[in-house]
């Protein structure tokens, strides 16, 4: 990571930046987005997160290159959904562990207890930066699952 990366609070205004990151994405394997995530549905998403969730954007300089997200689990109250994107050309530089380090002090200060989040499967550098942040992910997992408990 250099000097000049700053992270922010995602609102519906960065919509637009999201959406690129989204879009620097290509046709990589299974990403865990929309096909069709373009500007009107990350403002939707960004709303529909209200205070329970966040959404926090990277930039280098003026440039968007990252976003991640702590989304809520209707179904568990206590469970947080972690996810993190980075451009491809800036990957291996640390923003992802960043990322996920903001997203985390957000899910303890919201009270979550666990984190969880989907894999993509064959997803080596994803696996890689999981465990790097202390993510549980089974060795035999069908259905690329992980854990993370706060």
């Amino acid at each position: 990571m250099t000097r000049t990366t700053s992270f922010r609070t995602a609102t519906v205004a960065d919509a637009g930046d999201i959406a690129s990151v989204a879009r620097s994405l290509g046709h990589e394997e299974d990403v865990g987005l929309p096909d069709d995530f373009d500007e009107p549905r990350v403002r939707e998403w960004i709303q529909r997160l209200g205070d329970q969730g966040t959404v926090i954007i990277a930039f280098e300089g003026s440039i968007p290159v990252a976003f991640g997200a702590i989304d809520f689990n209707t179904t568990e109250p206590e469970t947080a959904l972690l996810a993190v994107w980075v451009s491809p050309a800036y990957r291996r530089r640390g923003l992802a562990t960043a990322l996920a380090e903001e997203l985390l002090e957000f899910a303890r200060d919201h009270g979550y207890r666990r984190i969880r989040g989907r894999l993509p499967e064959g997803n080596e550098p994803a696996l890689s930066f999981l465990s790097s942040i202390g993510a549980m992910v089974p060795l035999r997992n069908p259905s690329m699952t992980f854990e993370l408990p706060l």
